[in-house]
């Protein structure tokens, strides 16, 4: 456990941006600058590339932002922000398919306690666009699990995302009418259920607030955000120790402004950094 004398609240935050410039549009900069305030900060679905980084995009909110794009203009790309210079960082996870496509970035840190720590942003692949996507996603889940096989054997991890994954009937509105829909099939919901009960992985969130109806994204058809009929598919999944370290009551999904069709997930952890 930290040396509590110098541990305090580091606050993480992650945001599917559905585009980064839409975003910033949208007012996600002013809102992390001047209430947010996270430590580190996770985006996925940047959908920018190098040469559209500006200095307001690799500054936002007054952390330092590193990014994987994706080959393809336009697509799929995550980010992640920190407050603290890491030891060390990692740009895709190994995956000559999937690191293509822009969906990791990892910092990696020595806590004074002497805890190895990880934070980690990624976008998981989406399968609603047809089968061929499903199988992909099916690809990444199989080799992701080996990736955080690896991880959990280095140290601590607070891995943060859009997962495209409801996990249990709770965590998605209408659960009946999706049995069969991408993001809530059968075998991506054992995955879940295997990383979480068999690989010790822990739903941070979850572990915090048992509450129904909290979700993180909506579609945009038939006023779903208005009525509150969303998905709750993006995490903060961690190792047991760091996990244990979140400070109960902190736990937010942030639904007063919409950047995105996402929500800001925030949760603080008692960190001796």
């Amino acid at each position: 456990m930290p040396d509590t004398a110098r541990s305090r609240a580091f606050r993480v935050t992650s945001l599917n941006v559905n585009g980064l410039r839409s975003a910033l549009a949208k007012g996600a900069g002013d809102w992390l600058g001047a209430h947010a305030r996270p430590d580190w900060l996770c985006l996925q679905e940047t959908r920018i590339g190098a040469a559209d980084l500006t200095d307001a995009m690799r500054g936002l909110g007054g952390l330092r932002g590193v990014f994987h794009h994706a080959e393809r203009p336009g697509y799929s790309g995550v980010g992640l922000y920190f407050r603290v210079e890491p030891e060390d960082l990692r740009i895709g996870f190994g995956s000559a398919e999937f690191d293509a496509e822009g969906r990791y970035v990892e910092a990696r840190y020595r806590l004074a306690d002497g805890m190895r720590l990880a934070v980690v942003s990624v976008y998981f692949p989406s399968g609603s666009s047809g089968d061929a996507r499903q199988q992909a996603k099916f690809r990444f889940l199989d080799e992701f699990e080996q990736h955080m096989l690896q991880l959990q054997s280095q140290g601590e991890v607070i891995l943060c995302g859009d997962v495209n994954i409801a996990h249990q009937p709770i965590d998605l509105k209408n659960w009946k009418g999706n049995l069969k829909n991408s993001g809530f099939l059968p075998e991506e919901r054992a995955w879940m259920s295997h990383v979480l009960d068999d690989l010790g992985w822990v739903d941070v969130f979850r572990s915090l607030n048992p509450l129904p109806d909290q979700y993180t994204w909506w579609s945009n058809r038939g006023q779903a955000r208005a009525r509150n009929v969303g998905w709750r598919i993006d995490y903060h999944l961690a190792t047991a120790r760091v996990a244990a370290l979140a400070r109960r009551g902190s736990e937010s999904i942030y639904v007063a402004e919409r950047f995105s069709d996402h929500a800001p997930l925030s949760i603080d952890y008692e960190l001796a950094l």
